[in-house]
């Protein structure tokens, strides 16, 4: 029996966020360990981490803004963020390879959605694979449209919630 647990990141948590990302995302696309750190560092509150019996295993990230633009690669590394905006943009959700297939991704989110309503965020952005697409509408997202991005030379599309 799994015992999961959620909790906002701390610096500390950076490596092994890392290890994750680079191991679940192809390519290019994973952030780097900097960019983890930077993206902890200024704005906690949209960094949740999921653990398994004090294990990490999965994580959202996230930045707000006043304007969504989601092909924007600046914005990957917090430039425009203000916690104060109404709007959440995501910009990684992910589990630990050895962990994926046991409903993770769906739980985290919903602990995430609840976290940013209790914060009175407006919408939720994220782009994904066009694999995830439905996985994403069953939580919820609405689909936007192909996005203009190609982030880690990818092909990726753009989803909404409206909280």
């Amino acid at each position: 029996m799994s015992t999961l647990s959620f909790r906002h990141a701390a610096l500390s948590d950076a490596p092994r966020c890392y290890q994750i990302e680079s191991c679940a995302y192809e390519g290019d696309e994973a952030a780097t360990q900097e960019k983890i750190t930077t993206r902890i560092a200024q704005y906690p509150h949209g960094f949740l981490i999921m653990e398994d019996a004090g294990e990490v295993v999965g994580f959202i990230n996230s930045g707000c803004a006043h304007n969504v633009v989601m092909s924007d690669e600046a914005f990957k590394e917090l430039v425009g963020h203000s916690a104060a905006a109404p709007n959440v943009v995501i910009m990684s959700v992910v589990i630990d390879p050895a962990k994926q297939g046991k409903g993770y991704s769906t739980l985290m989110m919903g602990e995430f959605v609840q976290c940013m309503k209790a914060l009175d965020k407006k919408t939720i952005h994220l782009m994904c694979k066009e694999r995830h697409v439905g996985l994403y509408q069953r939580m919820g997202y609405r689909y936007v449209q192909p996005s203009p991005s190609n982030h880690g030379g990818m092909s990726w599309h753009e989803m909404f919630m409206e909280l």
